[in-house]
């Protein structure tokens, strides 16, 4: 049994609140609350959140345990404000059996700091070439109903109708990678002037764009639930805006870093900036902000993948790809369109918890912070600006592109199912302790 809190003079929806929180639930939420023998929470001036929920999560664990763990990168999540992370399945093994998923639902749970909800490859191996055992995969105790190959695009168009026809028997939903590998063969950077000055090889736009209009549309004939994965482009939004309008059952993510960082980043060959899909024109950055801001876009998802040191510390081109993005997002969510008036505080709880929860299918998750609800929540000051430090990583990897930069916000508390597990802006050494 949890400790009985009193969370004092929060933010919700714009007005103060107390909350009490007891047995892992929201007991009370009202103003001038008191409990006997509570442990006392002041939050005044604090924003409080929904314990934010990331569909878009790369903890490596198992196989490349160097990079990340379940628990570092649960740590990490706990750290940013999230309570319910969404394990991509590029592990090794490759989380597509139904034991593979169970393991890490297990590790997650052993944790302690966040839910870890695993993801399911759509295909063997991640090589597209045959379905896996997506039935299975569901119907284990991971309840799995998220698929995707992140890292790979399902480029044979008969497995991705295949796919998307086959999880509609248990509500779930295919997550592309939307990347034409023909296309960016050898790509480097985004095709454009930049790519031409700095002699890269260049990634061109319509190699995500000419996989997302296949994809609807064979989501739109199969009548089958279709997410797009790091959406990034302007013409990626207008597909997925068109998409919408015809009624196909379709959603999209967009990161943080690509709503605030560009490909003029790249001049200094500096590679915590190199990424799929790479980092593209200020108008797509303004794009895919409008797009967030119109409801085309449904969710912002950190696609945080870390790397060890020698994979970023090398040349450009032998570098790896990804940026490790728990624990910066909801600070650049902030400094991107919260700040500049495109979304309000309701606007994030809704595209950094509900929806992600919601297009998962996971209960419990993204819940409104109401009485009877679990208790986890994020208290969050949005007046502080500061620079990202290294001591601000709480994971395995430090390939962030934000270190160094200036960013508003600041986690102070992180509450997973009534537990404390970032306490006045410090991660707990045990999340249950």
């Amino acid at each position: 049994m949890t400790e009985t809190i009193l969370i004092r003079g929060a933010r919700i929806d714009g007005a103060a609140s107390d909350l009490v929180i007891a047995d892992g639930r929201i007991d009370e939420i009202g103003t001038g609350l008191s409990r006997a023998g509570a442990r006392v929470v002041d939050a005044d001036g604090l924003l409080a959140l929904p314990g934010l929920v990331d569909m878009h999560t790369h903890l490596r664990e198992p196989g490349y345990e160097a990079s990340e763990t379940i628990l570092s990168g649960s740590r990490a999540a706990a750290a940013g404000g999230y309570t319910t992370v969404f394990a991509m399945p590029n592990t090794s093994p490759v989380a597509d059996t139904a034991g593979v998923v169970e393991q890490e639902l297990a590790l997650g749970e052993a944790a302690g700091y966040v839910h870890v909800q695993p993801i399911g490859a759509v295909t063997v191996g991640q090589k597209g070439e045959r379905l896996a055992e997506l039935g299975a995969m569901a119907s284990s105790r991971a309840r799995v109903r998220v698929f995707s190959d992140d890292g790979f695009c399902v480029f044979d168009p008969l497995i991705m109708r295949r796919a998307l026809e086959y999880v509609k028997a248990f509500d779930g939903v295919v997550a592309q990678h939307a990347q034409d590998p023909r296309l960016t063969e050898g790509a480097q950077m985004n095709e454009g002037t930049v790519s031409a000055e700095l002699g890269l090889a260049g990634w061109p736009a319509v190699a995500e764009e000419s996989i997302i209009a296949r994809d609807v549309l064979l989501a739109e004939h199969v009548g089958s639930r279709l997410h797009v994965c790091h959406l990034s482009t302007a013409g990626s939004v207008d597909i997925i805006r068109w998409a919408k309008k015809r009624g196909v059952n379709v959603t999209a993510e967009a990161t943080p870093h690509h709503l605030l960082l560009t490909e003029d980043l790249v001049r200094g060959y500096d590679a915590r900036f190199k990424v799929n899909p790479p980092l593209r024109r200020d108008e797509d950055v303004q794009a895919v902000r409008e797009g967030l801001a119109d409801g085309t876009i449904d969710i912002v998802a950190t696609d945080h993948a870390p790397h060890p040191a020698e994979a970023k510390s090398c040349e450009w081109q032998a570098a790896a790809n990804g940026m490790v993005g728990l624990e910066s997002a909801l600070r650049v969510v902030q400094q991107a369109v919260v700040d500049t008036g495109l979304l309000d505080w309701s606007d994030v709880a809704r595209v950094m918890s509900a929806a992600p929860a919601r297009i998962g299918r996971l209960d419990g998750a993204g819940t409104p912070l109401v009485a009877g609800a679990p208790a986890s929540l994020t208290l969050y000051d949005p007046t502080p600006v500061r620079a990202f430090t290294r001591e601000d990583l709480h994971g395995r990897s430090t390939n962030s592109p934000y270190v160094g930069r200036d960013l508003p916000g600041q986690v102070l508390w992180t509450f997973f199912r009534g537990t404390p597990t970032v306490e006045r802006g410090i991660v707990r050494e045990e999340a249950r302790a």
